[in-house]
Protein backbone atom coordinates (compact mmCIF):
# COMPACT_ATOMS: atom_id res chain seq x y z
CA UNK A 1 0.00 0.00 0.00
CA UNK A 2 3.08 2.29 0.47
CA UNK A 3 3.37 2.84 -3.41
CA UNK A 4 -0.35 4.17 -3.56
CA UNK A 5 0.34 6.81 -0.79
CA UNK A 6 3.64 7.91 -2.56
CA UNK A 7 1.31 7.79 -5.86
CA UNK A 8 -1.05 10.36 -4.02
CA UNK A 9 1.56 12.42 -2.37
CA UNK A 10 3.25 12.96 -6.20
CA UNK A 11 -0.27 13.44 -7.72
CA UNK A 12 -1.62 16.20 -5.41
CA UNK A 13 2.12 18.18 -5.89
CA UNK A 14 1.81 17.27 -9.26
CA UNK A 15 -1.93 19.36 -9.11
CA UNK A 16 -0.60 22.42 -7.51
CA UNK A 17 -0.89 25.70 -9.20
CA UNK A 18 -0.05 29.31 -8.55
CA UNK A 19 -2.99 31.48 -7.63
CA UNK A 20 -1.58 35.18 -8.22
CA UNK A 21 -4.45 37.49 -6.67
CA UNK A 22 -4.67 41.20 -8.87
CA UNK A 23 -6.09 43.83 -6.50
CA UNK A 24 -7.15 46.52 -7.95
CA UNK A 25 -6.34 50.87 -7.74
CA UNK A 26 -8.77 51.74 -5.02
CA UNK A 27 -9.48 55.60 -5.08
CA UNK A 28 -8.44 57.58 -2.32
CA UNK A 29 -11.46 58.08 -0.01
CA UNK A 30 -12.20 60.56 2.84
CA UNK A 31 -11.61 59.65 6.66
CA UNK A 32 -12.92 61.08 9.05
CA UNK A 33 -12.47 60.84 13.01
CA UNK A 34 -14.67 63.17 15.12
CA UNK A 35 -14.97 63.46 18.61
CA UNK A 36 -16.61 65.27 21.35
CA UNK A 37 -16.35 64.96 25.13
CA UNK A 38 -18.03 66.12 28.02
CA UNK A 39 -16.53 69.75 28.53
CA UNK A 40 -14.54 69.75 26.12
CA UNK A 41 -14.58 71.35 22.32
CA UNK A 42 -15.30 69.68 19.26
CA UNK A 43 -12.43 68.13 17.25
CA UNK A 44 -12.56 66.95 13.82
CA UNK A 45 -9.39 65.31 11.75
CA UNK A 46 -9.59 64.47 7.84
CA UNK A 47 -7.00 62.76 6.45
CA UNK A 48 -7.12 60.32 2.77
CA UNK A 49 -6.82 56.70 3.10
CA UNK A 50 -3.63 54.75 2.28
CA UNK A 51 -3.20 52.25 0.12
CA UNK A 52 -3.33 48.42 2.36
CA UNK A 53 0.29 47.98 0.45
CA UNK A 54 1.87 51.26 1.21
CA UNK A 55 5.13 52.13 2.95
CA UNK A 56 3.96 54.47 5.65
CA UNK A 57 6.66 58.05 5.77
CA UNK A 58 6.18 60.82 8.02
CA UNK A 59 6.26 62.50 4.36
CA UNK A 60 2.99 60.41 3.72
CA UNK A 61 1.28 60.91 6.63
CA UNK A 62 1.69 64.44 6.23
CA UNK A 63 0.56 64.47 3.15
CA UNK A 64 -2.65 62.59 3.64
CA UNK A 65 -4.09 65.32 5.86
CA UNK A 66 -7.18 66.81 3.91
CA UNK A 67 -6.91 70.97 4.42
CA UNK A 68 -9.29 73.34 3.36
CA UNK A 69 -12.86 71.72 4.53
CA UNK A 70 -15.81 73.35 5.55
CA UNK A 71 -16.72 71.72 8.98
CA UNK A 72 -20.07 72.91 11.17
CA UNK A 73 -20.58 71.20 14.55
CA UNK A 74 -24.28 72.01 16.09
CA UNK A 75 -25.91 71.56 19.18
CA UNK A 76 -29.18 72.05 18.01
CA UNK A 77 -28.60 75.78 19.27
CA UNK A 78 -25.70 77.00 17.93
CA UNK A 79 -23.92 75.90 14.85
CA UNK A 80 -19.89 76.56 15.05
CA UNK A 81 -17.79 76.50 11.92
CA UNK A 82 -14.67 74.84 12.78
CA UNK A 83 -10.70 76.22 12.51
CA UNK A 84 -7.69 74.33 11.06
CA UNK A 85 -5.14 74.08 13.17
CA UNK A 86 -1.84 72.16 13.42
CA UNK A 87 0.30 71.23 15.87
CA UNK A 88 3.69 69.68 15.36
CA UNK A 89 4.39 66.07 16.33
CA UNK A 90 7.66 63.28 16.80
CA UNK A 91 9.67 61.89 13.57
CA UNK A 92 8.60 64.77 11.50
CA UNK A 93 4.75 64.39 11.54
CA UNK A 94 2.77 67.59 11.98
CA UNK A 95 -1.11 66.71 12.99
CA UNK A 96 -3.48 68.91 11.48
CA UNK A 97 -7.24 69.17 13.41
CA UNK A 98 -10.59 71.15 13.05
CA UNK A 99 -11.48 72.75 16.37
CA UNK A 100 -13.43 75.59 17.71
CA UNK A 101 -12.51 78.68 15.95
CA UNK A 102 -10.85 81.11 18.89
CA UNK A 103 -11.86 84.17 16.94
CA UNK A 104 -15.32 83.31 16.76
CA UNK A 105 -16.58 82.22 20.17
CA UNK A 106 -20.49 83.63 20.11
CA UNK A 107 -21.44 80.31 18.28
CA UNK A 108 -18.71 77.76 20.13
CA UNK A 109 -19.68 75.36 22.65
CA UNK A 110 -18.34 72.43 24.87
CA UNK A 111 -19.91 68.79 24.70
CA UNK A 112 -22.58 68.32 27.84
CA UNK A 113 -23.85 64.78 28.93
CA UNK A 114 -27.12 64.04 27.55
CA UNK A 115 -26.87 65.96 24.21
CA UNK A 116 -27.17 65.08 20.61
CA UNK A 117 -24.83 67.24 18.03
CA UNK A 118 -24.83 66.42 14.46
CA UNK A 119 -21.46 66.71 11.92
CA UNK A 120 -21.29 68.66 8.81
CA UNK A 121 -18.44 68.73 6.35
CA UNK A 122 -17.64 69.90 2.71
CA UNK A 123 -14.63 68.95 1.00
CA UNK A 124 -13.81 68.49 -2.42
CA UNK A 125 -17.02 69.53 -3.23
CA UNK A 126 -18.85 66.62 -1.69
CA UNK A 127 -20.85 66.50 1.04
CA UNK A 128 -20.56 64.34 4.78
CA UNK A 129 -22.34 64.32 7.42
CA UNK A 130 -23.31 62.58 10.90
CA UNK A 131 -24.94 62.20 14.23
CA UNK A 132 -23.80 60.92 17.23
CA UNK A 133 -24.70 61.77 21.51
CA UNK A 134 -22.92 62.30 24.50
CA UNK A 135 -24.54 59.69 26.77
CA UNK A 136 -25.35 59.89 30.65
CA UNK A 137 -22.86 58.57 32.89
CA UNK A 138 -24.52 55.61 33.50
CA UNK A 139 -21.46 53.37 34.21
CA UNK A 140 -19.66 54.85 37.46
CA UNK A 141 -16.15 54.06 38.88
CA UNK A 142 -16.29 52.85 42.30
CA UNK A 143 -12.74 52.65 43.05
CA UNK A 144 -9.07 51.57 41.17
CA UNK A 145 -6.44 49.73 43.10
CA UNK A 146 -3.31 47.52 42.12
CA UNK A 147 -2.16 43.96 42.96
CA UNK A 148 0.40 41.02 42.56
CA UNK A 149 0.40 39.66 38.85
CA UNK A 150 0.18 35.90 39.09
CA UNK A 151 2.62 33.79 38.96
CA UNK A 152 2.75 32.90 35.59
CA UNK A 153 3.05 36.23 34.46
CA UNK A 154 7.18 35.76 34.76
CA UNK A 155 9.93 36.52 36.96
CA UNK A 156 9.55 40.13 36.85
CA UNK A 157 8.60 41.38 40.31
CA UNK A 158 8.43 44.73 39.62
CA UNK A 159 5.04 44.16 37.44
CA UNK A 160 1.96 44.69 38.68
CA UNK A 161 -1.92 45.11 37.77
CA UNK A 162 -4.66 47.04 37.84
CA UNK A 163 -7.87 46.30 39.20
CA UNK A 164 -10.95 48.65 39.03
CA UNK A 165 -14.34 48.15 40.94
CA UNK A 166 -17.51 49.79 38.70
CA UNK A 167 -21.01 50.05 38.81
CA UNK A 168 -23.12 49.13 35.54
CA UNK A 169 -26.91 50.92 36.01
CA UNK A 170 -29.69 48.53 35.12
CA UNK A 171 -31.03 48.56 31.91
CA UNK A 172 -29.28 47.05 28.90
CA UNK A 173 -27.69 49.18 26.43
CA UNK A 174 -24.57 51.05 28.32
CA UNK A 175 -21.71 50.80 26.18
CA UNK A 176 -17.98 51.99 27.44
CA UNK A 177 -14.37 52.57 25.71
CA UNK A 178 -11.57 52.61 28.12
CA UNK A 179 -8.03 54.36 28.19
CA UNK A 180 -4.92 54.06 30.71
CA UNK A 181 -2.13 56.88 30.65
CA UNK A 182 1.29 55.74 32.31
CA UNK A 183 3.29 58.63 33.83
CA UNK A 184 3.55 60.85 30.77
CA UNK A 185 2.46 59.09 27.95
CA UNK A 186 -0.84 60.07 26.37
CA UNK A 187 -4.15 58.33 27.00
CA UNK A 188 -3.93 54.61 24.76
CA UNK A 189 -6.87 52.48 24.30
CA UNK A 190 -5.58 48.83 25.04
CA UNK A 191 -5.97 46.17 22.72
CA UNK A 192 -9.60 45.45 23.42
CA UNK A 193 -11.17 48.87 24.88
CA UNK A 194 -14.88 48.59 24.14
CA UNK A 195 -17.69 46.56 25.68
CA UNK A 196 -21.30 46.83 26.35
CA UNK A 197 -23.32 45.48 29.59
CA UNK A 198 -24.85 42.07 28.09
CA UNK A 199 -23.09 39.91 31.18
CA UNK A 200 -22.83 43.07 33.60
CA UNK A 201 -26.69 44.98 33.52
CA UNK A 202 -27.39 46.64 36.65
CA UNK A 203 -24.24 45.00 38.95
CA UNK A 204 -21.24 46.12 40.57
CA UNK A 205 -18.53 44.18 39.19
CA UNK A 206 -14.17 43.99 39.35
CA UNK A 207 -12.31 43.33 36.67
CA UNK A 208 -8.50 43.71 35.28
CA UNK A 209 -8.12 47.31 33.48
CA UNK A 210 -5.31 46.19 30.64
CA UNK A 211 -2.68 48.56 29.88
CA UNK A 212 -2.99 51.38 27.35
CA UNK A 213 -0.93 50.85 23.97
CA UNK A 214 0.46 52.70 21.17
CA UNK A 215 -0.15 50.41 18.15
CA UNK A 216 2.55 52.18 16.34
CA UNK A 217 4.69 50.25 18.37
CA UNK A 218 5.29 46.65 18.52
CA UNK A 219 3.41 44.62 21.18
CA UNK A 220 4.15 42.11 22.90
CA UNK A 221 1.17 39.97 25.64
CA UNK A 222 3.27 41.72 28.57
CA UNK A 223 1.78 44.99 27.49
CA UNK A 224 -0.92 44.09 29.50
CA UNK A 225 1.07 45.23 32.52
CA UNK A 226 1.91 48.24 34.96
CA UNK A 227 5.07 48.40 36.84
CA UNK A 228 6.00 50.10 40.37
CA UNK A 229 6.44 53.18 40.36
CA UNK A 230 3.95 54.27 37.35
CA UNK A 231 1.38 56.90 37.68
CA UNK A 232 -1.79 55.34 35.67
CA UNK A 233 -4.41 57.46 34.46
CA UNK A 234 -7.94 55.68 33.83
CA UNK A 235 -10.42 57.50 31.59
CA UNK A 236 -13.63 55.27 31.27
CA UNK A 237 -16.65 56.69 28.54
CA UNK A 238 -19.49 56.25 28.36
CA UNK A 239 -20.68 55.94 24.27
CA UNK A 240 -23.51 55.51 22.05
CA UNK A 241 -24.11 52.46 20.12
CA UNK A 242 -23.06 53.63 16.82
CA UNK A 243 -19.33 54.84 18.30
CA UNK A 244 -19.51 51.34 20.00
CA UNK A 245 -20.30 49.75 16.81
CA UNK A 246 -17.48 51.32 15.38
CA UNK A 247 -14.79 50.76 17.41
CA UNK A 248 -15.46 47.01 18.11
CA UNK A 249 -15.34 46.25 14.28
CA UNK A 250 -12.18 48.46 13.85
CA UNK A 251 -10.86 46.49 16.74
CA UNK A 252 -11.78 43.39 15.38
CA UNK A 253 -10.19 44.01 12.07
CA UNK A 254 -7.27 45.09 13.59
CA UNK A 255 -6.90 41.61 15.59
CA UNK A 256 -7.24 40.07 12.51
CA UNK A 257 -4.82 41.83 10.18
CA UNK A 258 -2.23 38.72 8.96
CA UNK A 259 -4.46 36.22 10.10
CA UNK A 260 -5.33 34.18 6.56
CA UNK A 261 -8.20 32.18 8.52
CA UNK A 262 -9.60 34.83 10.39
CA UNK A 263 -13.12 36.17 8.56
CA UNK A 264 -13.19 39.77 7.02
CA UNK A 265 -14.69 42.75 9.12
CA UNK A 266 -16.77 45.54 7.75
CA UNK A 267 -15.59 48.78 9.76
CA UNK A 268 -19.10 50.14 10.25
CA UNK A 269 -18.99 53.69 10.19
CA UNK A 270 -22.14 56.77 11.22
CA UNK A 271 -21.12 58.72 8.54
CA UNK A 272 -23.39 59.37 5.33
CA UNK A 273 -21.45 59.95 1.91
CA UNK A 274 -18.51 57.99 0.32
CA UNK A 275 -16.53 58.39 3.36
CA UNK A 276 -14.89 56.31 5.98
CA UNK A 277 -14.34 56.76 10.01
CA UNK A 278 -17.21 58.26 12.40
CA UNK A 279 -18.21 61.19 14.83
CA UNK A 280 -18.73 60.16 18.29
CA UNK A 281 -19.51 61.01 21.34
CA UNK A 282 -18.04 60.75 25.22
CA UNK A 283 -18.89 60.71 28.45
CA UNK A 284 -15.71 60.67 30.13
CA UNK A 285 -14.34 60.24 33.52
CA UNK A 286 -10.97 60.14 35.08
CA UNK A 287 -9.64 58.05 37.88
CA UNK A 288 -5.24 58.33 39.17
CA UNK A 289 -3.60 55.85 40.74
CA UNK A 290 0.11 56.17 42.48
CA UNK A 291 1.65 52.58 42.39
CA UNK A 292 4.40 52.81 45.22
CA UNK A 293 8.20 51.47 44.48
Amino acid sequence: MKWLLVAAVIFLIGCEKKVEFKLNDQPDKLVIEGIIENDQPPVVILSKSIGYFSTISADMLNQSFVHGADISVSNGTLTHKLKEYSRPLSNGVTLYYYSTDSSNLATSFVGQLGHQYSLKIISGGKEYTSVTTIPNLTKKIDSVWWKKPPVTSGSDTNKVIVMVKATDAPGYGDYVRYYTKTNKEPYYPPLNSTFDDYFIDGTTYELQVDKGIDRNLSISYDDVYFKKGDTVGLKLSNIDKATYDFWRTMEFSYASVGDPFSTPTKVLTNIKGDALGYFGGYASQYRTLIIPH
